[in-house]
């Protein structure tokens, strides 16, 4: 089977989302330009670690070699989007592994999701490459201010799930959950 690129060079939407309970939820990253709608699922970590990425990124571009006023320091109202997932919600893949870059042409973030492949011997395409053998991938173009947006829904999505213990920062179920600090005895919220 060859793969699949779908790319969105300038969307209407990017963001992270999720279905289901607290503890049982799937994370989607999801595009859409126009009618086209791209859903992948990932892991909880990946959310967290792409988000704090794309800051650093936003970050360093701009304290280096950005022109002045081009990366905001905070997301513009204007670029939050606080709407659920689009429907109907249907898998493209299951991402593997990530990869980030900015593009100094165009002074825009490029997030690449690539799909998980059981080949030992994988390596990660470099961004942008659309060589016909590799995994399925999902890449996106974002202007500095919906990058920074992007990145505050990220949090506040992985934030809305179980609250942290507060001795072991492992995720509280609502029946509590057995903590190591504790010497294995259930602690309860």
């Amino acid at each position: 089977m060859s793969r699949r690129v779908f790319e969105f060079s300038d969307p209407d939407r990017f963001i992270i989302g999720t279905v289901g309970m607290p503890g049982e939820r799937t994370f989607y990253l999801q595009a859409r330009e126009g009618a086209q709608v791209t859903s992948a699922v990932f892991e909880k970590s990946q959310a967290i670690v792409l988000a704090e990425r794309v800051d650093q990124l936003l970050d360093e571009v701009r304290d280096t070699r950005a022109p002045e006023g081009v990366i905001p320091d905070r997301p513009p109202t204007d670029d939050a989007d606080n709407a659920p997932l689009d429907l109907p919600l249907i898998e493209e893949f299951r991402i593997g592994a990530m990869a980030l870059g900015w593009d100094e042409g165009s002074l825009r973030v490029v997030i690449e999701a690539h799909a998980v492949i059981e080949d030992e011997d994988f390596e990660v395409p470099d961004i942008a490459d659309d060589d016909s053998a590799g995994p399925d991938t999902l890449r996106v173009w974002l202007s500095p201010g919906r990058a920074r947006a992007f990145a505050e829904r990220s949090r506040v999505v992985v934030g809305a799930g179980r609250p942290p213990c507060p001795f072991c920062q492992q995720p509280l179920d609502p029946s509590g959950h057995i903590c190591p600090r504790a010497n294995g005895y259930r602690r309860r919220i």
